[in-house]
């Protein structure tokens, strides 16, 4: 979300990033709306200070006896509460008009942000761990949690339709192993603090880290007017909404374990056997809240606390910068991690860290008192997955299959796994 009248000052800039990510120019339309509204504000305000200025000279027209003039006034007095009340009606709609104009609009990138058109243009930044090389044809996940018996698409297909699945027995242990190992590393060792948040969320709170308006066909909405969180981003960034933090508390880094809700509305044909793309899943996510001045050195340390998990693990991974045409609506620059599978012969996302600025915070209105001033600044939000759990296991299922099909479990896991060293077929 961009405040007007930053747009006016520094039009050139905006319709500059707006272009790099595809975006046809806007700062005219933005200025022309924002003087029609301050033109418009200006008459309420002259008609208010002349209705106020009329009725104290109706007072005294009738002191005076001059009924004519009192009249005269009152009249005046009618027509302009009529065109305050009608105006206030006008503002809204001119108001309402430049909300939804600029909650349209992407963030815009930062200047180290590649330009590109998709995925293709990415920049891969590093490399990191050995591609395991197998003297057996290695499987992909599914067919290794079909065969093993604890892995379910059929059945969750029967009751939930596609893109649903039933763990059983070590493999839903395993799941859940990962998560709860995920969680402690980013609490015990890289400082954030564990939140259980809520998974249903109101209108606010999705159109505050701008999953609303434009993306509503992404997510899954109650009955009852709310939301599935497609993301515990949503509520951990919401806990700054409407909030005025000190300085001296930020970095605030706070994370959660949750279950995540998307439709998928744009993924028909995409990643459609096995776990990689399901409607509900696990994550654990990150969220930082930070000053302007450390936001880009925390979006490395967070990228670095995601990467630290795959470290641990033993497997293989590369880390990207995402191109303008593929960063997410509300990222300043995003660094993607991808993890190796064997099954597959390649990298795929397991974790998405991004930057965000005051993009979300204005959405908001979150915001800092900085040390020994009288006034407020918005906050910079950063986010990232710290990991997909579900990705997570499908990337330990085919590093550590055996040819047999069993699963060797990482020597990180094996405490969470109650000493189980390796998952077979019953």
């Amino acid at each position: 979300m961009f405040d007007p009248k930053w747009i006016r000052d520094n039009a050139e800039n905006f319709d500059k990033g707006l272009a790099r990510r595809g975006v046809e120019p806007l700062a005219q339309k933005v200025v022309e709306l924002d003087n029609a509204r301050r033109t418009h504000i200006e008459k309420l305000q002259e008609a208010q200070a002349r209705r106020n200025a009329a009725s104290k000279e109706i007072g005294k027209a009738m002191a005076g006896g001059n009924k004519d003039l009192a009249e005269k006034l009152k009249t005046e007095v009618g027509e302009l509460k009529n065109f305050i009340q009608s105006g206030a009606d006008e503002e809204r709609r001119i108001d309402e008009e430049l909300k939804q104009l600029l909650s349209a609009v992407p963030n815009i990138p930062l200047d180290e942000t590649p330009d590109g058109a998709d995925e293709d243009d990415n920049v891969e930044v590093e490399k990191q761990g050995e591609i395991p090389c197998f003297d057996f044809e290695p499987q992909q996940h599914f067919d290794l949690g079909e065969k093993l018996g604890m892995m379910d698409f059929e059945t969750a297909a029967n009751m939930s339709g596609a893109r649903f699945v039933i763990l059983k027995g070590k493999l839903a242990r395993l799941e859940r192993a990962i998560g709860q190992f995920m969680l402690d590393l980013q609490t015990q060792e890289n400082g954030y603090t564990e939140i259980n948040p809520p998974l249903l969320v109101r209108d606010n709170a999705m159109y505050g880290t701008s999953q609303l308006p434009k993306f509503a066909e992404d997510s899954f909405a109650t009955t009852d007017g709310r939301w599935l969180i497609p993301t515990s981003e949503v509520p951990l960034t919401n806990m700054a909404a409407g909030k005025i933090l000190n300085e001296k508390d930020l970095p605030n880094r706070v994370t959660a374990l949750t279950p995540c809700f998307r439709s998928e509305a744009g993924s028909a044909g995409r990643d459609t056997r096995g776990v990689i793309r399901q409607h509900q899943f696990w994550k654990v996510e990150m969220v930082s809240m930070t000053t302007p001045e450390n936001s880009r050195r925390e979006l490395d340390r967070m990228t670095g606390c995601a990467k630290q998990v795959l470290d641990k693990l033993g497997i293989a991974y590369r880390t990207l910068k995402l191109c303008t045409g593929d960063m997410g609506f509300g990222a300043q620059l995003t660094f993607d991690v991808e993890v190796w599978l064997p099954g597959q012969n390649t990298y795929r996302e397991i974790s998405s860290c991004s930057v965000c600025g005051d993009f979300q915070a204005r959405r908001m209105n979150a915001r800092y008192r900085p040390e020994g001033e009288k006034g407020t600044k918005f906050i910079h939000t950063l986010n990232g997955s710290g990991l997909a759990v579900g990705r997570t296991l499908v990337a330990v299922m085919e590093n550590y299959q055996n040819e047999d099909g069993s699963i060797t479990i990482p020597d990180v896991l094996k405490p969470y796994m109650g000493g189980i060293e390796k998952i077979e077929a019953a």
